[in-house]
């Protein structure tokens, strides 16, 4: 399991925790303002794990409490990107009571959704530990969340693709259609873009493959082929330019991740990690006053 999962600056993330925050809370919390005075009550909370799983989130779920109260104590009883057990104490979390119950809905909807992520892509990333394959995140992101769970998939083990549009080139068939091929594509594309901006083409078929080797594709994609297929275009690419990187791409499940990992490819990038991950089941609880 990677370890090595870092978190943007708060200078980015902030606007989107107070955006979230905002939304939750409105014009006030009703509940809690009637109860409470700001930031005079202390308590406790503990947050506890309802199933087993990979914890992410925590240096979020904590920012959010902060925001709200800055003398917010928010104490991991676990570390980011370990495994947990239902019943666990995950976190501890002293302050004002008014902050505690606020933050509490935005806070436990991150963690569970990054945990839940995490889980689900260290299970992709166990079914390949022992090959050299690399498992990659895809753009398929939830809007507005996308730093996040991208952020969760590296805490579950596998790395990072592309963040947007603009970090690098990936010729799609969409892209090869509107050029007239996958030559024209890249000559137009390589000729406007900066350095050191690295072209990946996709290709679908041996015919295309060839393609853009001629044109020197820094990185192919092998998608959707058939396994016997994407051996022979691995050995092709190997042949030729071994320098090549190579990802394999679509419709990727746990009974196929290790057989494409199998024909040599680099990378192995997969949308399922965050699109078909469940929510990881956190409470947070306050002992009776």
């Amino acid at each position: 399991m990677s370890k090595f999962g870092v978190l943007p600056p708060w200078l980015v993330l902030d606007p989107l925790l107070h955006g979230w925050l905002l939304e939750d809370i409105g014009r006030g919390d009703r509940t809690t303002n009637s109860l409470l005075a700001k930031d005079v009550t202390p308590g406790t909370a503990k947050w506890i794990a309802k199933a087993p799983g990979i914890i992410a989130g925590l240096p979020v779920a904590a920012r959010v409490f902060q925001l709200l109260n800055e003398k917010v104590s928010f104490v991991p009883m676990t570390n980011e990107g370990a495994s947990c057990e239902q019943g666990q104490v995950v976190a501890e979390i002293h302050g004002s009571l008014d902050a505690l119950l606020m933050g509490e809905r935005v806070a436990l909807n991150l963690a569970m959704r990054l945990s839940g992520i995490a889980t689900l892509t260290n299970i992709y990333v166990e079914q390949i530990a022992d090959l050299p394959a690399q498992l990659v995140d895809t753009r398929k992101t939830t809007p507005g969340l996308r730093l996040l769970e991208k952020y969760a998939t590296t805490v579950g083990g596998a790395i990072n693709h592309r963040m947007g549009l603009d970090d690098a080139v990936m010729i799609k068939d969409n892209h090869i259609a509107a050029a007239g091929g996958i030559g024209e594509a890249i000559t137009r594309i390589r000729s406007q873009i900066p350095y050191p901006l690295t072209i990946e083409v996709e290709t679908e078929t041996l015919e295309q493959v060839k393609e853009a080797l001629e044109h020197k594709a820094d990185i192919i994609m092998l998608d959707n082929m058939p396994l016997d297929m994407m051996s022979q275009a691995v050995q092709m690419i190997r042949e030729q330019y071994s320098h090549i990187k190579i990802e394999a791409s679509g419709n990727v499940t746990l009974d196929t991740i290790r057989a494409v990992a199998q024909t040599g490819v680099d990378y192995i990038s997969s949308s399922a990690p965050i699109t078909q991950s469940k929510w990881l089941d956190l409470s947070m609880k306050i002992p009776l006053a």
